[in-house]
């Protein structure tokens, strides 16, 4: 069987805390190890997208419902579901997310946070900014 849970790969968290919400795949781990006996991915994942903006707003109130915010978890595979979209990560981030301790992981946090706020302002990967309606 081919592996395709791969760095890159768009995700639906289908259940915990953020289910419902669109992630990517920043590393996978198809292999059980000691401390997780379940294949697992480490994902990266908008915990709050970005609000409708008019034309009528101030630069201000534009700027803020611009925001996203983001999150950094380890989930079982059995957890989410993968989509056909993709999102080229690798160079932007191989090697710079830890999430081995508090202080690593929420540095790792905020390099996702920019990195994502960096391609919504950019206009680029527009389906993943866009809130699942179902």
């Amino acid at each position: 069987m081919t592996k395709f849970l791969k760095p890159g790969k768009v995700v639906i968290v289908t259940s915990g805390r953020y289910a419902g919400r669109k992630a990517v795949i920043v590393q996978n781990t198809d292999d059980a190890t000691k401390e997780r006996p379940y294949g697992h991915a480490l994902l990266a994942g908008l915990k709050r997208y970005p609000k409708k903006v008019t034309r009528g707003m101030s630069r201000q109130t534009i700027a803020r419902r611009s925001q996203v915010s983001c999150f950094l978890r380890v989930v079982n595979h059995k957890h989410f579901l993968p989509t056909r979209y993709n999102v080229d990560l690798s160079k932007e981030l191989r090697g710079k997310v830890d999430v081995s301790d508090a202080t690593k992981k929420a540095h790792s946090r905020r390099l996702i946070k920019k990195l994502f706020q960096a391609r919504y302002n950019a206009g680029s990967n527009a389906w993943l900014f866009q809130r699942l309606r179902f």
